[in-house]
């Protein structure tokens, strides 16, 4: 057999990976062989043959660029997570010629909510048409590790965000805002709203209702839209952080919610809004994502649970498994206009019934496969 790897080897039996490869036979090798499995209808063999492609240099890393193109999100997601450290070369600029970035600040606050940095920092995301001139912005998160939940030691915890608990999540796509009025009426022909505005989050939201919409917007995409699970909300929520906000100790001034907690002293110079406020008007967290903290409770697709005794670890959603999960209570993340800021926490967490209305919104994620 060759030892140029540059080369087809031995037994050059499997192409595109079409057919079982025969006992002790040889793939195409080499860069060839990368560019024939690439063309493979297996997405399995593309996503292997990708991982083979850095070793190759710049013609390995050209064929990975590529690959941004392909019709299947996960073959997408492999060549993502294989170029976005790629330093030397100007990966941005190649990934906005497939892929559109957005350029923001990430703010971190001391404890008494003053801003003590800012850095520029830039997410990869793709835009979704739904019809009427109204677009939505789904961004990529990468894949990861983190602690789920708070530690003993927090300050105005819950217990039922115990025990704290590891969790890895792979790559997901989530909406850059929640739903707002306008994408909701695209999709659904009507607004459930109390306070009226296209760029306002949608409210008012059962979560039965942000099941329809999702279904109803993949039928529409031919993509596989649905609701975040908790571990996949609290990791784009912390964004690798592990203080209580995103931004750090506290979000004074840099989230909408109810400020004025009943045992501290106003704030000189902050009030509340008194309803909920466009999407965006905040800054967002490192991975891109905005009002993860305040405006609106977000439905997630989780059963509510007593504690995290038995969750899974996967990042998936808790639907079965615990004698204590209950059927007409979800999990809701976030908090509103109307929460105390210590209920607008990373790792704060409610359940509520299907059915209820009143303060509940929703973004949506898209699949990997």
């Amino acid at each position: 057999m060759t030892e140029n790897q540059n080369q087809p080897r031995e037994y050059d039996a499997v192409k595109g990976g079409e057919s079982p490869v025969p006992l002790g036979a040889a793939v195409l090798g080499g860069i060839s062989g990368v560019k024939s499995r690439l063309a493979s209808p297996a997405v399995e063999v593309r996503i292997t043959a990708l991982s083979e492609a850095i070793k190759y240099g710049q013609a390995g890393l050209d064929l990975i660029i590529g690959a941004l193109q392909d019709e299947s999100i996960k073959v997408k997601f492999a060549a993502y997570s294989l170029l976005k450290h790629q330093k030397q070369l100007n990966i941005k600029g190649q990934f906005h010629n497939y892929l559109p970035t957005f350029d923001f600040d990430v703010i971190t606050v001391d404890a008494e909510g003053k801003e003590n940095s800012r850095r520029r920092d830039y997410a990869h995301f793709f835009p979704e048409e739904l019809g009427k001139g109204v677009g939505l912005e789904m961004v990529y998160i990468p894949g990861g590790t983190f602690m789920m939940g708070s530690p003993e030691t927090a300050k105005e915890r819950n217990e039922n965000e115990s025990p704290q608990h590891q969790v890895t999540v792979p790559a997901f796509y989530a909406g850059k805002y929640p739903i707002t009025q306008a994408q909701w009426q695209a999709i659904m022909g009507n607004n459930p709203s109390n306070f009226k505005g296209e760029e306002l989050p949608v409210e008012r939201v059962s979560w039965y209702d942000a099941v329809e919409f999702c279904g109803k917007l993949s039928q529409q995409t031919k993509k596989k839209y649905r609701l975040l699970s908790e571990a996949e909300w609290e990791y784009a929520c912390r964004a690798g952080t592990t203080t209580p906000f995103h931004f750090g100790e506290t979000t004074f001034a840099l989230v909408n919610c109810e400020l004025l907690l009943p045992d501290r002293p106003c704030i000189p110079g902050l009030g509340t809004f008194g309803q909920t406020t466009d999407v965006g008007r905040f800054p967002p967290n490192a991975f891109g994502m905005y009002d993860m903290h305040g405006n609106v409770w977000e439905w997630c697709s989780d059963r509510w649970y007593e504690n995290y005794q038995g969750a899974p670890t996967d990042g998936s959603f808790w639907e079965t498994g615990w004698e204590t999960g209950t059927d007409h209570l979800r999990v809701v993340r976030g908090g509103t206009w109307a929460s105390y800021l210590f209920e607008c926490r990373s790792a704060r967490r409610g359940g509520a019934s299907v059915d209820d209305r009143y303060s509940f919104g929703f973004r949506v994620a898209l699949v990997s496969a």
